[in-house]
């Protein structure tokens, strides 16, 4: 909530700052400038392919109908990350079949669905829905806390539409994706590391920190049947260390209230031998 109120005052300083003359009147606020760090997409990939390589999934390209129907999911997984029956939009998958819509146009109705914002906007902060879509749409990570600040101030005055219009009109996107391929994880592979960059359904999880811990999550649910130990697997054959457990009581060092004569008072200094410089 700390952070909701740090957001929210951070905007309304912002607001304030681009107010026109009318104080009832306020123009949106352009995206602010951030700093693009040196980062893994932003780098030329020098190697032999592998499987981490990204795999460009383009509509320009499917050769018959379940060629389509892959590219239709894969886009349903990257922004929904699943989706289920009922978050299926029929209407928009028969649109780009038949070429009426392009692939960018159904990722921008997917970002603008009800699904979308039930699901996803109205149970994160700004930040977080900011750095998810940048992440999904752009195929990187964000540029530091600055990009997630000049986001979340489009987002805070022109809300989503806005957010996804900027970027999806963005030269990056258009460069790296175009109109008909569905975005991806950029350049996963790491120079000098054994491990690419982590995906970002781990990285970013549908609901933060805060909603996760009302929602009860992460919930362990196991669906399948509990097997039980046979009988002859409970029979002992030796070697257990219940067997030794009444043998290593009995030994003198483990019993109760001894003779009292410990070695607590031995002079361990004159038991080692004494060896002098002349010698």
């Amino acid at each position: 909530m700390r952070a909701k109120q740090h957001e929210f005052r951070l905007i309304q300083l912002l607001l304030l700052k681009y107010a026109t003359t009318d104080a009832d009147v306020r123009v949106a606020l352009p995206l602010l400038r951030y700093a693009p760090t040196t980062q893994n997409s932003r780098v030329k990939a020098f190697r032999v392919g592998s499987d981490e390589d990204p795999k460009a999934i383009s509509m320009d390209k499917a050769m018959d109908r379940e060629d389509q129907n892959f590219v239709i999911e894969t886009a349903y997984r990257q922004i929904f990350f699943h989706a289920f029956k009922i978050d299926r939009d029929t209407i928009l998958e028969s649109q780009v079949r038949n070429g009426q819509i392009t692939v960018r146009d159904f990722i921008r109705s997917l970002c603008l669905s009800d699904t979308f914002t039930r699901s996803f906007y109205n149970l994160n902060s700004n930040y977080q829905v900011a750095r998810h879509l940048v992440e999904k749409l752009l195929g990187r990570q964000v540029y530091g806390k600055s990009e997630e600040i000049g986001w979340s101030a489009v987002l805070m005055t022109r809300g989503v539409k806005g957010m996804v219009d900027d970027i999806l009109n963005s030269a990056e996107y258009l460069e790296n994706f175009g109109y008909d391929t569905v975005p991806y994880h950029r350049n996963r592979v790491v120079g000098s590391r054994v491990v690419g960059e982590t995906p970002f359904n781990i990285t970013s999880p549908r609901y933060e920190a805060y909603y996760r811990g009302i929602l009860g999550f992460p919930q362990v649910v196991y669906s399948g049947t509990v097997k039980a130990y046979p009988e002859r697997a409970r029979q002992r054959r030796g070697g257990f260390p219940e067997d030794y457990l009444s043998w290593v009581r009995n030994l003198p060092a483990m019993r109760i209230g001894g003779s009292g004569s410990g070695n607590t008072s031995m002079d361990y200094m004159s038991k080692v031998p004494y060896r002098s410089v002349g010698r």
